[in-house]
């Protein structure tokens, strides 16, 4: 430890680093408080940064010559001098959003300022992971063409996908029913086409992410999304950040060990209990397929919509049979479509509950063609009323068919401008 003389090397480079570091943290603050706020101007930003008026002013001039920010007019109507706004400049970088799905790849293209500038959706025809990528790429440059960019102007692009990332085998893993995408082609050709600029995530993580953004998870730090359609996920956002967990499975709700043949939750609350040969009416326990479940997990194969339909042709309902249909059957006053449907709501119940002891979140939004579906969340909500020690608010995402690419766009801004900001001191 040195007492005198002249300072060390170490210290002299400290003492150099602190101010660029000061003023990148000053930038950092007025232009994150010019996100969430809108136009403001010297003296608001003063006001609630509390910095003087000269440092905003010089962190300001700063992160305007790197594009960051614009004027955006004066205020008026106030007493004394109409003050100069500043607001993001939208065009300082792009995020492009995609969503791969097994029947549909849905796309949009945002503004650093939030505002989406295109949306556009495909079917998916491809039957290879390289038509799959190829068909992606064609969704992108389209969506750009339509928001007026090339696909080069993009900061970033998020990918929702099935599955998450296995750094072990660099490969994705966990991709449910989408053919071949735990291949290594798959994520190397997602590289190839998009770059450096490219991350991936989980589609149902995204779709908590564009809940947390736009959607009831707004008002609160701790909720559960839970995904019901033709598979099953959570995305879990914890203190007000998604939780991916030490191997980024926190959420892969899919393979807990529920609804299989010797596995099923039994029946309801005030219900018999059932026999091994259910009577007319009552939905039997699903035979798992291990290979299916092994890749699936057991919940997805027999509680994702396709286990729904196979459930209801072992009951004898009529066809033709969707997830969709069986519902409306349902609703309709057939007993045998009900018993399946009371029995859907009782296994994503189980599951629930599971979640609800480990971190007992504040809310549950349902998401998904089966958690949206009329009704469901309240039949949900009593099941949860028996099993559950407590019982958190349950709610059906107001959010559209677009929630993972919604996610991806909220994901990507906070990357994109990472990026921009890193360089501007």
């Amino acid at each position: 430890m040195q007492v005198g003389g002249a300072p060390s090397a170490v210290s002299a480079g400290l003492s150099a680093a602190r101010p660029r570091l000061i003023r990148a943290l000053n930038e950092q603050l007025l232009l994150e408080h010019i996100r969430a706020s809108g136009p403001c101007s010297r003296a608001d930003l003063a006001r609630v940064s509390g910095l003087s008026k000269p440092t905003v002013s010089l962190a300001l001039a700063n992160i305007e010559r790197a594009g960051l920010v614009q004027l955006a007019g004066q205020r008026t109507g106030v007493p004394g001098r109409s003050a100069l706004l500043y607001e993001i400049r939208p065009e300082a970088g792009f995020v492009l959003g995609l969503d791969i799905g097994l029947k549909y790849l849905h796309g949009a293209v945002a503004d650093l300022a939030g505002v989406v500038r295109a949306r556009r959706s495909l079917p998916v025809t491809a039957m290879s992971v390289a038509d799959r990528v190829t068909e992606l790429v064609r969704l992108a440059d389209e969506v750009c063409e339509q928001a007026g960019i090339e696909r080069s102007a993009v900061t970033q692009t998020v990918v929702g996908s099935p599955g998450i990332y296995d750094p072990n085998r660099n490969v994705m893993a966990l991709t449910g029913g989408l053919p071949d995408w735990d291949r290594p082609e798959a994520l190397g050709r997602l590289r190839e086409a998009f770059g450096p600029s490219l991350a991936i995530e989980n589609d149902v993580d995204a779709a908590a992410l564009a809940e947390r953004a736009h959607g009831h998870g707004r008002d609160v730090d701790d909720f559960a999304f839970v995904h019901v359609g033709t598979g099953i996920g959570m995305g879990v956002v914890l203190g007000g950040r998604l939780h991916r967990g030490a191997h980024g499975v926190a959420g892969e709700i899919a393979f807990m060990p529920l609804g299989g043949a010797g596995l099923d939750p039994g029946p309801g609350p005030g219900s018999a209990p059932r026999s091994a040969h259910p009577a007319a009416g009552e939905a039997p326990a699903d035979p798992v397929d291990p290979e299916e479940a092994r890749r699936r997990g057991i919940l997805e194969t027999v509680a994702a919509a396709d286990g729904i339909v196979r459930a209801a042709v072992r009951a004898g309902v009529p066809a033709p049979l969707t997830a969709r249909t069986v519902f409306e059957a349902a609703a309709g006053g057939d007993e045998r479509a009900a018993a399946v449907v009371a029995r859907e709501a009782r296994l994503v119940a189980s599951a629930i509950c599971c979640v609800i002891t480990v971190v007992d979140p504040a809310l549950v939004v349902l998401g998904g063609g089966v958690g949206q579906a009329p009704g469901f969340a309240e039949a949900v909500t009593k099941e949860l009323s028996v099993l559950a020690p407590v019982l958190p608010e349950v709610r059906v995402s107001a959010l559209g068919t677009d929630v993972v690419v919604d996610g991806c766009l909220a994901e990507g801004t906070s990357l994109a401008w990472d990026q921009l900001t890193s360089g501007v001191s």
